[in-house]
């Protein structure tokens, strides 16, 4: 049987004060991870701490030229926002290929950036728009925010309050979806920022990374056709049932060259 305490509070300071009252305690988000970890009780945590009900957590707003997303903001809201269509196209688009309407409409980008998951989406737009990841305590650098495979740069009891992306000339995400799942076996997110473009990859390997070669190439030569010499090595490659190393390392470079089409 299931044995927590279940605690809904209204504002970050009191998730703060919470996580230092118990012995094993559980932020809940959107709970797209964290509630079939439970079912199979891979968790047994003392504590859910459910942010569902923090205002200051959510909503989507223009700041310093980008977006600011609040930490508890469903992806569908992202989606469908007029804002994030307006201001980065990409980044609705990409929130609207992540998982089923009912993942999107449950799942949040603070619970999928701190999950870390090698597969996700959004680390991908994180790292390609330059983002600025906010917590209750500090900033953190969206290059220096995923550390590993559903490791991050978060402290313990740290809570991500909002995500800021800076926006782009032009930006594009191409990703090869697993088919049931819709988790990105390869996922590329291209970003121009005048003479700099970004090319960021999800699915490939253990976490998000950057593909220098790639960057290069596209920031002397902004087509598709620059990338034909432009490659990611297989090794430490994720590799499993879907896709091995090797196929992973083909697929970058073909999501590479559909987001730079996409971009225009």
């Amino acid at each position: 049987m299931y044995a927590f305490t279940y605690h809904r509070p209204k504002t970050v300071a009191d998730a703060t004060a919470l996580l230092g009252q118990f012995e094993d305690p559980k932020l809940l988000g959107g709970g797209q991870t964290l509630l079939p970890t439970l079912k199979q009780r891979l968790a047994r945590p003392s504590d859910l701490i459910d942010l569902g009900q923090i205002p200051e957590l959510q909503g989507i707003g223009e700041e310093a030229g980008g977006l600011t997303v609040g930490a508890f903001t469903r992806h569908a809201q992202v989606a469908h926002s007029d804002t994030v269509q307006r201001v980065i196209p990409a980044l609705a688009s990409l929130a609207e290929g992540i998982g089923d309407r009912q993942v999107r409409n449950m799942g949040t980008l603070g619970g999928s950036i701190c999950n870390a998951d090698p597969s996700a989406d959004y680390p991908a737009a994180v790292v390609a728009l330059k983002a600025t990841v906010r917590t209750d305590r500090r900033e953190i650098a969206g290059d220096d925010f995923f550390t590993g495979m559903f490791e991050t740069a978060l402290e313990p009891g740290e809570i991500v309050t909002a995500v800021h992306f800076q926006k782009p000339d032009k930006a594009a995400y191409a990703k090869f979806r697993n088919p049931a799942s819709r988790y990105a076996i390869v996922g590329v997110f291209v970003a121009v920022f005048g003479s700099e473009v970004r090319v960021a990859v999800t699915g490939a390997g253990p976490s998000v990374f950057r593909a220098d070669d790639m960057e290069a190439a596209l920031a002397q030569d902004f087509r598709a056709d620059a990338l034909n010499g432009a490659s990611v090595s297989a090794d430490g490659l994720n590799a499993d049932i879907h896709a091995s190393a090797e196929y992973r390392a083909h697929l970058v470079r073909v999501m590479a060259r559909r987001a730079v089409e996409a971009c225009g």
